[in-house]
């Protein structure tokens, strides 16, 4: 039996951006909540990673976003404020064995995560056959399976900035129909980030199946904002607390 998905356009009216936009830039809180507030610099220190779960949690952000060997040390800084930790997953290439994937998935969630973000096997996605097609949605799939389990959530990084506007639609496909609860542009450490044109795209087949995220490159409220009405109901960004400043008159 054929699995994989055909490329199609969802029903991209079903989803008004323009209104989502609206109310998440309507007050400093609304748009907290849309934002996950990421540390990944390989540098990064432990104490730079409790500042990023301190800001996390004064500004009630969608979740604090890092790397896998921060974990546990994000879940302690954020016991008891009920903002919840994300991580990323065979990061940043996504090119690591499904089983790897898995494993590190499976020892994100015992430790406390709650958001992952994994990257999808993008070299097996250009390859361009259907076995390769299955292999990238189960690669999804079993990362999807042992979050939700968990009662976690996945969101799919694409690295829209390697693939063709073919291969754009193909990713997401396959991400949504492995199960996952977003798709995402971009891991940040490629060539390039979001753009408005990939949020449309990528809103349009998602329709409302899913959420879309916008990572990479988005440093300003004018660049969330951009995301935001073009599609987009999260983004991540190490300048969280910085856009928030801005729609608050505070920068």
């Amino acid at each position: 039996m054929n699995t994989t998905p055909t490329l199609s356009i969802a029903e991209s009216a079903s989803f008004d951006a323009n209104a989502f936009a609206t109310h998440a830039l309507s007050s400093a809180g609304t748009l907290a909540v849309v934002l996950d507030h990421t540390l990944l610099k390989p540098e990064a220190t432990r104490a730079q990673v409790i500042r990023l779960c301190h800001e996390a949690a004064e500004h009630r952000f969608a979740c604090a976003m890092v790397n896998p060997t921060w974990v546990a040390v994000a879940v302690e800084t954020l016991a008891g404020t009920g903002v919840p930790v994300g991580v990323v997953i065979g990061f940043p290439l996504g090119a690591s064995l499904c089983a790897s994937k898995c494993d590190e998935t499976k020892r994100v969630l015992k430790l406390g995560a709650h958001d992952v973000d994994m990257v999808l096997n993008i070299g097996l996605l250009k390859s361009g056959s259907k076995e390769d097609f299955e292999a990238v949605r189960q690669d999804i799939r079993g990362v999807v399976e042992l979050a939700h389990g968990a009662g976690g959530i996945v969101k799919v990084i694409l690295e829209t900035c390697l693939l063709t506007f073919e291969e754009k639609m193909r990713a997401s496909e396959l991400a949504l129909a492995a199960g996952a609860d977003f798709i995402k542009t971009s891991t940040g450490f490629s060539s390039g980030g979001a753009t408005v044109d990939d949020i449309t795209l990528m809103r349009s087949v998602a329709g409302t199946r899913a959420g879309v995220k916008a990572s990479g490159g988005i440093r300003s409220l004018a660049d969330a904002s951009a995301m935001l009405h073009a599609g987009a109901t999260r983004i991540g960004a190490s300048a969280s607390v910085k856009i928030l400043a801005e729609l608050t008159g505070k920068s």
